[in-house]
């Protein structure tokens, strides 16, 4: 059952987190429209877009980006007002042992890890297609172009090869088309350029050789120009930058389960964001837990000392973060491993830190 000290914590924990936010939101979006604003003007932005599709939508995406930052800063920050004031003192020696004293600081934190969750997987991918229209509109927003030995399963029995491909142009290098069964290849093409005809819907090879294999039989057809029919568009052989961040949990799911029977080569990217979707979110409680532990001490240095030490924590926990992240997409580490490590490693802390707090 709650009590009046729960409320009182979970209202300075809550209160301090949202006010702090909310706080920086505001600075940011001043610096951001500063910088902004000549790319505005010269493109004619309305200001309804600029503040409903632009900014509106902006305002998730920070929260979340910052939600384990500032869940950290204000536990740390009101906590350590509470021991600097004695009321920790005061609530342990009336009575409330250190593990309910624990609870409203979880239910906080289990709230905001929830929030986070549903941020990040279903509210900021619909936003995201807000911002990437304005953006395509109003401001510059490249697209990164996967230009080199691409490699895919259109089906269970047909492989393809690109050695090359140019967004711009919708054309291909050095292009290989295989056809294998149980009993191995039986259908090879090759050719030097593949182009995409738009007015036929269809894909068409210059300078192509086609071998057919039927046991020890093989013949050989050549030729210059030759439509093929594949189940894949140019926009396949593209990475846009905005594509993860647009899609909900449903749809990143449905998405690599085609992208691996595609064979797609940079399915680890996915992969990663899928796992750190569902393992950031624990973040928030973890973070919680060795702000607690840190800040429920009365120390000489006050609120200061514990900021100092907590933000280093913090920025560290973040940076393995993005260091398991690099070694999952570049080296040996699995996605789910890269996603967990740092919960695990930080869990772990958490609880040597919460077993030598004050009791």
């Amino acid at each position: 059952m709650m009590k009046t000290i729960d409320y009182y914590i979970i209202k300075k924990f809550l209160g301090t987190f949202f006010y702090s936010i909310a706080l920086l939101t505001v600075i940011v979006i001043i610096f951001d429209i500063s910088e902004k604003i000549d790319d505005f003007i010269s493109t004619q932005a309305p200001l309804k877009e600029i503040i409903f599709s632009y900014y509106m939508n902006f305002i998730p995406y920070f929260i979340n980006l910052f939600a384990y930052l500032f869940t950290f800063i204000a536990v740390i920050f009101f906590t350590s007002k509470m021991a600097s004031d004695s009321e920790i003192v005061a609530i342990l020696s009336s009575g409330v042992s250190y593990r309910r004293m624990l609870l409203p600081y979880l239910y906080s934190a289990f709230f905001l890890a929830l929030l986070s969750f549903f941020l990040a997987n279903f509210i900021i991918p619909r936003t995201n297609k807000t911002l990437n229209t304005f953006e395509k509109t109003y401001l510059q927003n490249p697209r990164n172009i996967k230009d080199k030995d691409i490699h895919m399963q259109l089906t269970p029995e047909v492989f393809i090869f690109v050695e090359s491909f140019n967004a711009s142009t919708e054309t291909g290098r050095k292009f290989s088309l295989e056809k294998i069964n149980e009993k191995g290849l039986y259908y090879k093409l090759t050719s030097e350029k593949i182009v995409w005809d738009s007015t036929s819907d269809n894909w068409k090879v210059e300078d192509y050789f086609i071998r057919t294999i039927d046991g020890l039989n093989e013949t050989v057809v050549s030729g210059d120009t030759m439509q093929v029919s594949m189940n894949i568009k140019p926009q396949d052989f593209t990475i846009k930058v905005e594509d993860m961040k647009t899609m909900n949990f449903l749809e990143l799911n449905k998405f690599i389960m085609v992208e691996q029977m595609k064979g797609t080569s940079n399915i680890l990217k996915y992969l990663v964001e899928k796992h750190k979707r569902i393992a950031n979110p624990f973040a928030t409680i973890i973070l919680t837990l060795i702000g607690v532990s840190l800040s429920s001490r009365k120390v000489r240095g006050g609120i200061g000392m514990h900021l100092g030490i907590g933000i280093t924590l913090t920025f560290s926990y973040i940076l393995f973060m993005q260091i398991s992240t690099v070694f999952a997409t570049y080296g040996n580490l699995t996605p789910l491993m890269a996603a967990w490590i740092p919960n695990i490693i930080y869990m772990t802390l958490a609880l040597v830190l919460l077993r030598f707090a004050p009791k």
